[in-house]
């Protein structure tokens, strides 16, 4: 089978279940990952035949697809900021949203003059922090998550993108003092109450990590008080804190800031218009 043949094949198995643009864009994807070959290749040259070993690989990722595995996940790789990420079922996949918060701090303190000591907590691939080591020149970056093996895939990532994050196994809740200061610190922790899992589609719900994902009803920003707790501790004077939060919850996060004392608090929407992310200045 040729591979115009076979992608005509590919979208419409797929198309019923993600919509025949993203279809089409795994497609893409799979060929650059698997065959090193991109769009403009097949433009070229449309009869290029697919082999049976090709045909057994693409096969088999058609019908993980099927079953919403994420294709990140399949691929082991997806891009963020510019940068190539390794991923799997330990981390979630990182977002444009957190692209936009990224961009913001490094929008915010690219020009400060100084070195920037910065801390991501909860860092999962570490898309973040890595990101922020890359861009912010001199700043000394250092990251904590609770699970190990995000860690190890964190580690991966930075050494990767050849950028130095010191990182840390830490559980922030049983935290009481970070022990030293910090000039920026971000985060971007689980807040996705129970009551929103039905708007969160399968591919998420069934294979990304819950410990990063969700949180009680009743206690929807217990990460973002005990982080804002501990940045009135250990953000350096006019040290800045950076949250993506829950959508829904924006003015009651405005309200958690302003009740630590934090000042200059401004709430973003991302580019979908949703309420997404929000600084305060200690």
């Amino acid at each position: 089978m040729n591979s115009r043949q076979y992608r005509t094949f590919f979208i419409q198995e797929l198309t019923a279940l993600y919509g025949a643009d993203e279809a089409e864009s795994f497609f893409y994807l799979i060929l650059e990952n698997k065959q090193q070959l991109k769009a403009i290749d097949l433009a070229l040259n449309p009869n290029l035949e697919f082999s049976n070993e090709d045909l057994e690989v693409w096969n088999k990722l058609l019908e993980q697809l099927k079953k919403e595995i994420p294709i990140q996940y399949l691929l082991g790789t997806t891009s963020f900021f510019g940068l190539e990420f390794e991923v799997n079922e330990n981390v979630l996949i990182p977002r444009s949203e957190t692209e936009e918060l990224v961009d913001w701090i490094i929008q915010d303190n690219s020009k400060t003059g100084k070195s920037l000591k910065i801390l991501d907590i909860g860092t999962g691939s570490g898309c973040i922090a890595i990101s922020l080591a890359k861009n912010l020149l001199d700043a000394q970056v250092f990251a904590i998550d609770v699970s190990k093996d995000a860690l190890a895939i964190a580690k991966k990532n930075a050494q990767t993108n050849g950028v130095n994050v010191q990182f840390v196994e830490q559980n922030i809740l049983e935290t009481e003092d970070l022990l030293q200061q910090f000039d920026i610190i971000v985060s971007n922790p689980p807040y996705v109450r129970d009551l929103e899992k039905e708007e969160i589609k399968n591919n998420v719900l069934e294979y990304e990590p819950h410990l990063a994902l969700f949180v009680a009803d009743d206690n929807a920003l217990i990460f973002y008080r005990k982080i804002a707790e501990l940045a009135q501790k250990n953000l350096s004077p006019n040290g800045k804190l950076y949250f993506e939060i829950n959508q829904y919850l924006g003015k009651e996060m405005i309200n958690l800031l302003e009740e630590l004392g934090f000042k200059n608090i401004e709430l973003r929407k991302d580019i979908y218009g949703n309420d997404r992310m929000i600084f305060g200045e200690k």
